[in-house]
C-alpha cells in the first residue's frame, strides 16, 4: 500500500507542557494571593504567580545563592493536583541535604496553594496537561538564605 498513512490517522502526541516560571518569594503575596485574595486567575501569566504564592524561604539551608528548581504536575478543572509534583530539575546544591530540603519545601508549596482558584474557562483548558513551573530563589538581596 505504499508509505502513507491511507485511512489510518497518524499516532497521537503527548500533550504539549506549559511552562512557566516565578521569582519567589513573591513580593508581598504571602498566602492571602493564593486563597482568593484577588480573583480567579483566568490565563497562565495570572495562574503561575498564584501557584507559587506559597513558598518560602526554606529553613536549613546555609548560604545558598540563587538556585532553581523545576516542578512538573498536572491540574484538574477545579485547580486541584492530579497525583503528586514532580521535581524535574534543580540547581545541584553542594549537600544531598540541602536539596532534598529544597525539593519538599517546593512541593509542599505547589499543595498548599492548590486548589488554585481559577476560572472555568482556565480550568478546561489546562485540565490534565502538564505544567513545569521554575522556581527562582536569589536569597535575601542574593546573599543566601
Amino acid at each position: 500500500m505504499g508509505g502513507g498513512f491511507y485511512g489510518r490517522q497518524p499516532p497521537l502526541s503527548l500533550p504539549q507542557t506549559l511552562r512557566g516560571t516565578v521569582q519567589v518569594p513573591l513580593p508581598d503575596s504571602g498566602h492571602a494571593f493564593a486563597q482568593g485574595g484577588g480573583k480567579p486567575a483566568d490565563t497562565l501569566r495570572e495562574l503561575y504567580p498564584t501557584l507559587a504564592a506559597c513558598w518560602e524561604a526554606p529553613a536549613g539551608l546555609a548560604k545558598l545563592e540563587r538556585t532553581e528548581i523545576t516542578a512538573r504536575f498536572s491540574l484538574r478543572r477545579d485547580g486541584s493536583l492530579i497525583g503528586e509534583p514532580r521535581i524535574t530539575f534543580a540547581t545541584p546544591p553542594a549537600e544531598t541535604r540541602a536539596r532534598d530540603i529544597l525539593t519538599e519545601a517546593t512541593v509542599a508549596a505547589i499543595r498548599r496553594c492548590t486548589p488554585a482558584r481559577i476560572t472555568a474557562a482556565l480550568g478546561g483548558a489546562i485540565a490534565g496537561r502538564p505544567m513545569a513551573l521554575r522556581f527562582i530563589y536569589s536569597g535575601p538581596r542574593g546573599q543566601g538564605i
